[in-house]
């Protein structure tokens, strides 16, 4: 595991972990040594129980649990279970669970930690004491409980994005314990990922939820970073029968920085390589072909060729960039925006495009960063250390805070606004949403008709 903590004279908007800076932009911490002794200090522990193993949902739930949860509990994640299992999960990290936990930065534990505590599925059990979650996936469906509820969804048809929806949200829920939210672990929380709206009872199948059956095999990814890179991972985890004949298009013009690991799923070191070229091999490895353009997407450019994807999901936080999306010659923009200060990192709002509303008319206006961060301690004491000066500190403060499992949330919804047409099923125009208060999301309908649209797609495998 990667080790975040930084000497004074390293301190850069590029290298500051970006839930350490969470931490000092909303005053947890005093300092940025304080802040980064504080997330070392974070563990969490995960059990997976023997009884549904060789679940590939159950195994996604896990190791998107641990593939996210390394980055935001820096003392460690620990894995209770029998790992021996065969991967299920058709992602390039070895071949038994074991291998991909410790691939994933993840410790395979033989006893019980004392520390907060994600149980992968299983049934209700008694009370323990301390935090205690249990993941729920169950056809399109991913969520999260309490150790001790009753609550028992109806089953419905495998679906990993659900697995991979309900890993998150757990060590999202993780997190808010561990920095003092008293209603953290208490709560029954989750969403239907073919029915998001928000009066959807996500624990009772919708009576149409499909088997899943076509998988988008054309797709241009804009943008490689927190989004792009959990968009990569949850395409990598659908089950495709033949991935060799998924094409990926990779756009993006930047290099890994010390910070893209701390919300970036598929970053494990290699600072200073493109993202275009890393997240190129991974894929690769995955077993889908892939095309690369190391070229700013902004209004000047254009799709040209009839054999390149029609449909795009783009992970850029450039409001110029957005503006043009729906001017470049895509069939299906899937847009997602995540917050940026420290009370609403965990908010999200996704598009599709077109739509009703033009995207210049979406994007009018640049997005306003207005939280005054400046004059918190953390920030004074760099000045007053002589570590940076005024414009520097100005430069670190501007930098959005993030957090993986948002990602990973935002991930599941983009993804499934082209799963779900593929299946018959409705697009959405928006979807807003806060991870704090997710029951409370507004969920609008897209009215373009996507019925018989094809946008290149595969089979997926079978049981």
């Amino acid at each position: 595991m990667r080790n975040y903590l930084a000497t004074v004279n390293t301190v850069h908007p590029n290298s500051l972990h970006r839930l350490v800076k969470h931490a000092i932009d909303s005053g947890a911490a005093e300092s940025v040594t304080e802040a980064e002794q504080m997330f070392h200090s974070y563990r969490l522990a995960m059990e997976f129980g023997s009884d549904a193993a060789e679940d590939p949902v159950e195994q996604t739930a896990l190791l998107t649990a641990v593939a996210v949860g390394r980055r935001v509990f820096l003392g460690g994640v620990d894995v209770v279970g029998d790992l021996g299992t065969r991967l299920a999960v058709p992602l390039p990290l070895g071949r038994t669970l074991g291998d991909a936990v410790a691939a994933l930065g993840g410790r395979n534990a033989d006893v019980r930690r004392t520390a907060p505590t994600i149980v992968i599925g299983g049934e209700p059990a008694e009370r323990r004491k301390g935090f205690c979650i249990r993941t729920i996936a169950a056809g399109w469906r991913g969520g999260i409980a309490p150790f001790y509820s009753d609550v028992i969804p109806a089953a419905g048809p495998p679906m990993p994005l659900a697995g991979m929806l309900a890993g998150a949200l757990a060590v999202n829920e993780a997190y808010r314990f561990v920095t003092g939210d008293a209603m953290a672990g208490r709560q029954t929380v989750g969403l239907s990922l073919w029915d998001p709206c928000g009066d959807c009872d996500w624990v009772t199948p919708s009576c149409d939820e499909p088997k899943l059956t076509y998988l988008p095999s054309n797709l241009w990814l804009i943008g490689l970073g927190h989004l792009g890179q959990a968009y990569l991972w949850g395409l990598g985890i659908l089950p495709y029968l033949e991935p060799g004949k998924v094409s990926l298009v990779l756009q993006d013009i930047d290099v890994i920085t010390n910070s893209t690991e701390s919300t970036s799923v598929l970053t494990d070191g290699n600072i200073g390589r493109r993202k275009t070229r890393l997240m190129a091999e991974w894929a690769e490895r995955r077993g889908f072909a892939t095309w690369i353009h190391e070229r700013r997407f902004d209004a000047n450019f254009l799709r040209q060729n009839a054999d390149e994807p029609v449909v795009a999901l783009c992970g850029v936080d450039n409001p110029e960039a957005r503006r043009a999306l729906d001017r470049v010659g895509f069939d299906l923009i899937v847009e997602v925006g995540l917050g940026h200060g420290h009370r609403d990192f965990r908010s999200m709002c996704l598009h599709t495009l077109p739509g009703p509303r033009p995207a210049s008319e979406i994007w009018k206006h640049s997005a306003s960063h207005d939280e005054d961060v400046v004059n918190r301690p953390a920030y004074r004491k760099l000045v007053s250390d002589e570590v940076l000066d005024r414009c520097g500190m100005t430069l670190l403060a501007g930098q959005a805070v993030g957090a993986p499992f948002v990602g990973a949330v935002a991930a599941t919804l983009a993804l499934s606004e082209i799963l779900r047409p593929l299946h018959g099923g409705h697009a959405h125009q928006m979807i807003d949403l806060d991870l704090l208060s997710l029951d409370q999301r507004s969920v609008s309908r897209n009215p373009r008709d996507f019925y018989g649209w094809n946008p290149g797609f595969t089979l997926a495998g079978t049981d």
